[in-house]
């Protein structure tokens, strides 16, 4: 595989490697939102939502549109929503694999 790919692939999930930036695709699958209402929603002050906001669009994740005084957020491309679901299927496989694992210990005992 191309160096230049693998960077990219890299600085790619280096913008998902943050909670906040997470959270805040996860509430954009759900449809747009402004600043506000991403505030609202993540229980947060505006500097760092706007922070995070800033890498994901630094990033391309996100669009931007400006209406009126009021910043518009939304997915770029819906595939991050499946991207979302695959990372939340295998986080689930995990847990209950070790689930399994802290069960079989227990009856050990």
């Amino acid at each position: 595989m191309d160096v230049s790919l693998q960077q990219f692939k890299a600085e790619f999930f280096k913008a998902l490697a943050h909670p906040m930036r997470i959270r805040i695709l996860e509430v954009l699958c759900e449809g747009e939102r402004n600043v506000n209402e991403l505030q609202t929603i993540l229980g947060s002050e505006g500097s760092a939502v706007s922070q995070q906001l800033s890498v994901l669009r630094a990033k391309n994740l996100v669009n931007t549109v400006k209406e009126g005084t009021t910043v518009v957020y939304s997915l770029r491309d819906p595939l991050i929503k499946e991207l979302l679901a695959v990372a939340r299927q295998i986080f689930d496989n995990h847990l209950v694999e070790s689930i399994s694992l802290l069960e079989g210990i227990r009856k050990e005992k």
